[in-house]
């Protein structure tokens, strides 16, 4: 899988057509520790149209032979790649936590996600694929049964590069299709372990295929390739809408994740305790790097004074660093750009007339020489302004006063996003309105909005998703076509 290029650097190839292979390009990038920018984690291959292509072609050749295979055959290979994920777990999770910056609990946990999604995935080729439907022809037989799509191409973010490819890859081969997986750069050398653990299990060659490097290269290409018969997507909404207009030119089908915006109301008889544990967890965990995290905190004037002392006294308290040392609550953004971006927004909240409670700054201390910012709190923010607006992708709450529930909920769905929501009431009334309210596709009450568990569905509404949805039973809805059967 790997070739050493000097000392404690290696090289992360290609792997296509059941082969750790080198790009024709000849060209490799180096993947680097946000937490301590100097140091290299590993390079990736900077492929070309021309490596594409061979992964393409490598999958289309193995799906036919892969679709024939029954399901409980295809789910010993998942269960063979989750035990492998588990033996390595410690190892994954490290070079998560050296590529990306999430805390290397956090990272292990995503990684522990990730066998339990391939595990999960594994039994559910035996479900029923169809119905029997009545005919009224006495004398025929009519029913359904489900046929896989063919070849997927998954593109995927950094910011859960094991949870996220697993929950697209798991499925579409269970389902009987091959994939080719273009994982984002940031995150090459973790998206090269995973995949050694479905080689390592001894999934048969070119049924998993992966291709590192540019993603404005590497994206369109898949879209466009004559080979390709699904995109599914997780990342912004620009690239995202850019892919499906191609998919839709082609006829192929594609599935979109993108943006979030999301807002937690605090209802005057909320716990108040559990409302800033979960406003916290969801906002800043990670750094705020997830498309489900908290941005909006919409809360009810009676209690907003005291809500927001407590807020700040537990943001207050919370430890940035480097995420492999202990103690170390948040860690780093991803990258410059993505510092960067959460920065320059913070600015742009001061400069419109947002009040900062908290935070704000670069953190620049002995001992830190990565791409730290610090968790972020405003208040006064207003409607129309950025920080209500616009995903900052970063550790930023904007705290917004209302008097009544509906107030609330009209602030919370005057966004363009609709991906998560969630509300901190013990009221029945209040939960139902947010329930039948709320225009979001994950609604979650006295929990934090990020995060669903893995065997229910997924998704969002607006411009946050393709309106398809991801995990348990609703992931064939995307990774199967139905075909509709008449015997006479």
């Amino acid at each position: 899988m790997t070739t050493t290029t000097e000392a404690k650097t290696k090289t992360y190839l290609n792997y296509i057509n059941g082969e750790w292979v080198a790009s024709e390009t000849g060209k490799t990038a180096a993947s680097k520790n946000p937490a301590r920018k100097d140091e290299v984690v590993g390079a990736y291959q900077l492929s070309s149209s021309k490596d594409f292509a061979k992964a393409a072609t490598s999958a289309r050749k193995a799906q036919k032979a892969w679709r024939k295979l029954t399901g409980n055959v295809r789910g010993d290979y998942l269960l063979k790649a989750a035990s492998i994920m588990e033996e390595r777990i410690d190892d994954i999770a490290k070079a998560m936590t050296f590529e990306m910056g999430k805390t290397f609990p956090e990272a292990k946990g995503e990684t522990a996600r990730g066998v339990a999604i391939l595990r999960y995935f594994s039994g559910e080729g035996m479900r029923s694929v169809g119905d029997v439907i009545p005919s009224t022809d006495s004398e025929a037989l009519m029913f359904t049964t489900r046929v896989p799509l063919g070849v997927v191409g998954v593109i995927t973010p950094w910011n859960f590069p094991v949870a996220i490819p697993m929950w697209k890859m798991a499925p579409a081969l269970i389902y009987g299709n091959t994939v080719v997986l273009k994982p984002a750069s940031e995150t090459a050398v973790t998206s090269a372990k995973i995949i050694e653990c479905l080689h390592d299990a001894g999934i048969p060659a070119g049924v998993v295929n992966l291709v590192t490097g540019s993603g404005s290269l590497i994206g369109p290409e898949m879209a466009n390739h004559k080979d390709i018969d699904a995109i599914t997507f997780t990342g912004s909404n620009t690239v995202g809408k850019q892919l499906a207009q191609i998919a839709v030119s082609r006829g192929i089908k594609y599935q979109l994740e993108m943006g979030g915006k999301n807002p937690v109301i605090v209802a005057n008889d909320a716990d108040l305790e559990l409302a800033v544990e979960a406003t916290i967890s969801g906002g800043l965990k990670s750094s705020g790097q997830k498309c489900t995290a908290t941005s909006r905190v919409i809360v009810q004037q009676d209690v907003y004074e005291t809500f927001k002392g407590k807020l700040l006294e537990k943001v207050a308290e919370i430890t940035v660093g480097d995420g492999m040392d202990v103690g170390t609550w948040m860690g780093p953004s991803a990258s410059q750009g993505q510092l960067d971006t959460v920065l320059s927004a913070i600015e742009k909240g001061k400069a419109e007339g947002a009040t900062l409670l908290l935070g704000g700054n670069e953190v620049k201390k002995d001992g830190l020489n990565g791409y730290f910012v610090e968790p972020t709190v405003f208040e006064n923010v207003s409607p129309n302004m950025a920080l209500a607006r616009e995903e900052i992708f970063g550790p930023v709450l904007a705290l917004m006063k209302v008097d009544t529930i509906e107030d609330a909920l009209e602030l919370a769905n005057d966004s363009e996003y609709g991906l998560s929501a969630s509300i901190f009431t013990t009221n029945i009334s209040n939960m139902l309105s947010f329930i039948n309210e709320m225009d979001a596709g994950l609604v979650r009450i006295n929990a934090e909005s990020a995060g669903v568990e893995l065997q229910a569905p997924f998704g969002g509404v607006k411009q946050s998703s393709s309106h398809s949805r991801e995990q348990g039973q609703a992931a064939k809805e995307f990774y199967t076509a139905i075909k509709t059967v008449f015997i006479k």
